[in-house]
């Protein structure tokens, strides 16, 4: 017989302690602080401060300790944090093109003006595991690093811009509609899209993006920028008339650049993929731009040829990684009563099936006869 697990509110305490004693390991090793997962986790960080929709390098890191390296996890408890804090206001849209690079290139042009700026990526690396670093080696520092520029550096698609070749961006004048304060619907215009899939989970975005370069969506794109860096973050305060600066953010900037053959009222032209995300997250800002431009297909007048790139509610309805755990791990909770009336209904229908064997059996036993 089927029957509750018993244990109650002292089974649960002793879970949350068993889970306390697990997160901290073995207590002859130092404890990892907070520090080190930001400065040396930074990439992690970065992913949960975008998915979690809170830039704060401090907590992020926190939550990634709590949630014992469960990136999921921890974007979980920062979204649970940022429900609590108080909104004094809106920031006013960032300046990127005023951003402080670490990085910034460029796959269309060799020799754009400011330069193409490698900065710190995995890009050229050999991908061998460094074995110094188990030894808690650090890295030779005799090589000379680049430093950040610091002077304005404009937009690649500017150029094209200047010629006519590239979709104009409409002006958006109108308040975005905020999806951390409004659920969401459909449909969906672009911006609402673009935070939805700024907050989706890493994974789902990346597997939506590569769909389209294999052929699902006809989506071939060229990377016309991606740079990293610092932006100033401005609010306006009505009481003084002006803006002043509030912060300043790291974020990773990708604009991909796409051939269009044009339309009745549209002449053949580029048009582009947009993704921003908070940290250095390279990975995500150029899925989200391929997703962008996949999504866009009804308003540039394309085919929908069934890509599920190409479904606005599959791909915001199924991103976001909180809402796809609660949903699958829900089913770890008690479900007795369900399953026992799932139990009960194949019990009676298996003594259907049999009864009705039975009777068949007799049936040709005495047509038999």
């Amino acid at each position: 017989m089927y029957v509750a697990v018993k244990g109650g509110e002292r089974a649960i305490d002793n879970a949350h302690a068993w889970l306390a004693e697990e997160r901290r390991g073995d207590v002859a090793i130092e404890e990892l602080s907070v520090a080190q997962i930001r400065e040396q986790l930074a990439l992690g960080v970065a992913r949960v401060m975008a998915e979690g929709s809170l830039f704060d390098p401090d907590l992020a890191a926190l939550a990634i300790k709590q949630a014992r390296g469960d990136l999921i996890e921890a974007i979980f408890l920062i979204r649970a944090f940022r429900t609590t804090l108080p909104r004094f206001g809106a920031s006013a849209s960032i300046d990127t093109g005023a951003m402080t690079c670490d990085r910034r290139i460029s796959a269309t042009f060799k020799d754009v003006p400011g330069g193409q700026v490698l900065g710190p990526t995995f890009d050229y690396t050999h991908r061998l595991i460094d074995f110094a670093l188990a030894a808690n080696g650090e890295p030779p520092l005799n090589a000379e690093t680049g430093e950040a520029r610091t002077e304005p550096t404009p937009h690649v698609t500017e150029f094209l811009d200047r010629e006519g070749l590239i979709q104009n961006e409409v002006d958006g004048s109108e308040t975005p509609r905020d999806l951390t304060r409004e659920p969401l619907d459909f449909p969906a215009d672009r911006p609402l899209r673009l935070q939805a899939i700024a907050r989706g989970d890493e994974g789902f975005v990346l597997s939506m993006a590569y769909s389209t370069q294999r052929g699902y969506g006809r989506n071939h794109p060229f990377v016309g920028e991606l740079r990293v860096g610092q932006v100033a973050v401005e609010m306006d305060i009505p009481e003084l008339g002006f803006a002043i600066e509030i912060g300043e953010i790291t974020v990773t900037e990708c604009e991909t650049v796409n051939q269009f053959m044009g339309s009745k009222t549209e002449p053949p032209q580029f048009t582009r993929g947009y993704g921003l995300v908070f940290g250095h997250s390279e990975r995500k800002a150029i899925s989200m731009a391929l997703v962008d431009r996949a999504l866009r297909w009804e308003e540039l007048g394309e085919d929908n040829v069934g890509a599920p790139a190409q479904d606005e509610e599959f791909v915001l309805s199924h991103s976001d990684n909180i809402q796809a755990t609660g949903f699958l791990e829900h089913i770890k909770l008690p479900h007795y009563v369900d399953f026992q009336s799932e139990l009960e209904l194949i019990r009676k229908l298996r003594a259907e099936a049999q009864q009705a064997s039975n009777s068949d059996s007799q049936l040709f036993q005495e047509a038999a006869e």
